[in-house]
């Protein structure tokens, strides 16, 4: 017998609207304040403050640690905070790249796609998607085959210089 995902609807405490609603001020000041005139592209101080060494690439990881604050306080599922934090990491990472890292900044949105997660799962009381187990697993994957291509490169390596010197 087949069991339905009922999603119910749950009743925030006036705290945690509160909080949500400064956490989807600050994402859109991040994110999205600004329109490109012309055009319906949309983008926040997050890009420009890349462009500071050091600091800018601290401010989205240092916003989604109030995101997954408050996703704990709402009960999301880990999964869910896992792909929050994944979204945040390729942000950082990608973000310290020197003009790439800034132009990246402007097309991935790390605290709005965060924002929405926490308000699909926050207020909607439902288990993690199939698509969040995916790009958690996804990523998951590419970062183990990323941390084994060194070791791999240095096993050839090693062995080329081997056959080198006898």
């Amino acid at each position: 017998m087949a069991r339905s995902r009922v999603t119910r609807i749950r009743q925030l405490t006036a705290g945690q609207t509160q909080r949500l609603e400064a956490l989807r001020r600050i994402s859109r000041m991040l994110d999205s304040q600004f329109l490109i005139p012309g055009t319906s592209y949309r983008f926040g101080l997050d890009p420009i403050l890349g462009l500071i060494p050091g600091l800018g690439d601290l401010v989205s990881p240092l916003f989604t640690i109030g995101i997954l604050w408050q996703g704990r306080d709402l009960g999301l599922p880990r999964i869910v905070q896992l792909r929050m934090i994944f979204n945040v990491a390729i942000d950082t990472l990608l973000g310290v790249v020197p003009l790439l890292g800034d132009l990246f900044d402007f097309a991935w949105k790390a605290n709005d796609m965060n924002l929405a997660m926490l308000e699909k799962y926050g207020y909607d009381e439902r288990p993690a998607s199939a698509g969040d187990w995916l790009f958690v697993v996804g990523l998951t994957v590419l970062l183990l085959v990323m941390a084994a291509i060194p070791i791999l490169l240095a096993g050839w390596l090693i062995r080329s210089l081997g056959r080198i010197l006898a």
